[in-house]
């Protein structure tokens, strides 16, 4: 049901046009003198001699007869044509008396609807040409109507006398549609209208069909796989050889006579096969049998008449046999091309084949129009069979686009909607692996917090109970180590400070926390501490590190120095930036001061956050370096020595 609702659509339209086609032409339909019966003569000649510049038609010799217009003998079909110097012709003379009721207004235009010859035609007015085609003599532009101002026409105003001369190959017959004078305002609608649909809509249709299958060849040759876009290509370029011959023809072709009609008439051919390709692709079912034999069919006419070898047919000549083959073949491929579109529910392949259809039924009523057997003021229809199937080929394409566009927005959306599933997966993978991360941060931080006490603040509690325990209690040993305990407390907190990668941040808090310690003992501080680079890898845990580090240091000097000075100093060098705590005490042995636990405690330290420690002693005092990476390379925790 739904294929069939969706084929309502293009009929509504096609209904549409008709009426649009049907109100042109009751508004266009010509006024003025309706020249309606003529005096006919016949004479039989030889080649195509120049019309003569002035004719009496009174000095004409013959039997002349009157007729009713339009006037056109039955052809005769001929195989060959034959040199144009050496072709037996006829020429007809049509005259037209205007009697005292059909005086033409002073700005006449005489309109001829159709005239139809294998040859030339002149008009003559009052006896004077007036009016004469130069192109070729089978493509000649018959099939534009004629438009001629007769302003100039004659010495008199209005003209009385008006003769044609039709030359043509005997027994193809030449025939003359009725003849119309009237001013602009009463031919000039009927002219133009009648011009349009004759000439500049299959001009234009097959100049936008040419363009859009030249686009659809670039796009082909970046996507191989679609065949549609080369058959649709090739299609344009076929349609356009074939409908060539209803617009040109007014000036002399660029080619022989021959040549032209051998491509306007075999592209037919050309489009039948193209047609069929297209159908296969569109109902996806194979016919090579039916393939075969339009390719075959097509490539025999071609042959037969290719205008390179001596007694080939001219196709011009024979096409109204070369149409009634490929009519045969068009009803074959279309019809079924349709039955295989209906089974398969391809509305394109179903229009497509209806429209093919359509116009063989439109190339018949051409072929009766060609020759002669209905009336030849009529249109050929087949033309704008032509811009349907070119119409058809355009929305099958565009049907196509719009389809992929579609598929590939669906595509996205579904791409997004996979995406956003995976965002909120990572998302939340991310929170959870984030909660464990900032577990694993509180469990490092409370382990952390828990050796750093029991190595500092535990150490000297352990200390002080022994020295109670033992009885020494000696109140000046027991404050120093309560006061050691409370640095040690101090430096835990000071470490959970935010440092920002500012080592001298870090060493100012330092200072904040020894300096009442060292004034109290006597011990004069020089704080000699220089910009330094941001070392990126300091955070809390490893502030603490080098907190307990310059303690030690500092504890040493204060323990067991016996310095009145100390000095603490800062540079960068050598990728390092070296924290030096100097004092001016005794000295010591540093070779034996290295087998104890602090100094080893203070090397660990160092190391874990990727440095090392420096120690030189003399008589003069004792120099403690620090030395720190400014680009961290940091090891894993060790663990140190509980004191």
């Amino acid at each position: 049901m739904e294929f069939h609702r969706s084929l309502r659509v293009p009929l509504l339209y096609a209904a549409a046009l008709v009426l649009v086609l049907v109100c042109v032409y009751l508004v266009s339909r010509p006024h003025g003198i309706h020249l309606v019966q003529a005096q006919v003569l016949a004479q039989d000649s030889q080649g195509y001699a120049p019309p003569p510049r002035r004719v009496d038609w009174r000095d004409i010799p013959g039997q002349w007869r009157t007729v009713a217009l339009p006037h056109a003998p039955r052809p005769e079909v001929r195989t060959q044509p034959g040199e144009a110097d050496a072709l037996p012709t006829r020429t007809t003379w049509y005259h037209f008396q205007l009697g005292p009721g059909q005086a033409a207004p002073p700005d006449a235009y005489l309109y001829i609807p159709r005239w139809k010859t294998d040859g030339e035609i002149a008009i003559y007015v009052d006896g004077a040409l007036f009016y004469q085609s130069h192109a070729n003599l089978q493509w000649n532009g018959s099939n534009r109507p004629l438009w001629i101002p007769l302003e100039d026409a004659a010495e008199t105003t209005p003209p009385k006398d008006i003769l044609i001369r039709i030359r043509h190959v005997r027994g193809l017959g030449g025939a003359l549609s009725t003849l119309w004078l009237g001013d602009y305002r009463q031919l000039g609608a009927a002219y133009y209208v009648r011009d349009f649909f004759q000439i500049e809509l299959p001009y234009l249709s097959s100049a936008i069909f040419l363009g859009t299958g030249i686009f659809a060849f670039l796009v082909w040759l970046g996507r191989r796989r679609e065949t549609l876009l080369l058959l649709f290509a090739v299609m344009s370029i076929v349609a356009l050889l074939r409908v060539m011959h209803t617009f040109m023809g007014t000036d002399r072709l660029p080619i022989p006579d021959a040549w032209f009609g051998w491509l306007t008439v075999n592209a037919l051919s050309w489009m039948i096969l193209i047609a069929q390709l297209f159908l296969v692709r569109l109902h996806h079912h194979r016919q090579p049998w039916l393939t075969a034999l339009i390719a075959t069919t097509s490539l025999a006419v071609n042959l037969l008449t290719l205008p390179l070898f001596a007694g080939t047919f001219d196709a011009t000549i024979v096409s109204p046999i070369v149409y009634l083959v490929m009519g045969v073949l068009a009803i074959t491929t279309f019809g079924l091309g349709f039955h295989r579109s209906w089974r398969a529910r391809s509305r394109e392949g179903v229009v497509l084949a209806a429209w093919g259809l359509l116009s063989v039924l439109a190339g018949a009523y051409d072929l009766l129009l060609q020759n002669n057997l209905v009336n030849i003021e009529g249109l050929f229809l087949n033309i704008y069979a032509e811009i349907g199937l070119i119409v058809a080929f355009c929305l099958i394409m565009l049907n196509r686009y719009i389809r992929a566009m579609s598929e590939v927005e669906r595509a996205n959306a579904v791409l997004a909607e996979r995406l956003a599933a995976r965002e909120a997966e990572l998302t939340e993978s991310h929170q959870k692996l984030r909660e464990v991360e900032r577990r694993e941060v509180l469990h490092r931080e409370r382990q952390r917090l828990m050796q750093d006490m029991h190595d500092g603040l535990g150490s000297s509690l352990v200390s002080a109970l022994r020295v109670v325990e033992h009885g020494r209690i000696d109140e000046h040993e027991i404050a120093q180590l309560l006061k050691s305990c409370i640095d040690d407390l101090k430096l835990t907190i000071d470490s959970m400070e935010p440092v920002e990668t500012d080592l001298l941040l870090l060493l100012g808090t330092l200072r904040f926390r020894l300096q009442p310690r060292l004034e109290a003992t006597g011990v004069k501080l020089r704080w000699e501490v220089q910009d330094v680079p941001p070392l990126a890898w300091l955070d809390q845990r490893h502030s603490l590190h080098i907190l307990r580090i310059l303690q030690e240091a500092f504890t040493n000097v204060i323990k067991h120095a016996g310095a009145g000075e100390i000095r603490l100093a800062t540079e960068a060098r050598d990728g390092f930036v070296q924290v030096s705590v100097v004092d001016n005490g005794h000295g010591f042995d540093v070779s034996a001061a290295a087998e104890g636990r602090g100094l080893g405690n203070q090397a660990r330290r160092a190391a874990a956050i990727g440095g090392r420690v420096e120690l030189v002693s003399g008589p003069d005092g004792t120099a403690f370096t620090l030395l720190l990476p400014i680009v961290g390379q940091l090891r894993e925790a060790v663990e140190l020595t509980t004191p």
